[in-house]
């Protein structure tokens, strides 16, 4: 795992490490209103649409552009 391999390196601290992995043993189904953030924490926003290949349209808070993302990619807030 990425994450832990990142952490073991020291690029990535501990409770960045221990969200990303909690986060990916989640099964969430993201919809549009979702509030979700990057596995590191460093962008939080919300999801617009999911399109037909699974991929999810995101807007960034304070941000005036929407993201494409994989939703392994992101996790939602709690």
């Amino acid at each position: 795992m990425s994450a832990v391999a990142h952490y073991i390196a020291g690029v990535l601290p501990w409770d960045a490490m221990v969200g990303i992995v909690e986060s990916l043993s989640q099964t969430a189904e993201l919809k549009a209103g979702d509030r979700v953030k990057t596995l590191r924490g460093s962008l939080h926003g919300v999801i617009l649409k999911v399109l037909e290949d699974g991929r999810v349209i995101w807007k960034p808070d304070a941000t005036a552009g929407n993201l494409t993302a994989l939703p392994e990619s992101l996790c939602r807030e709690d």
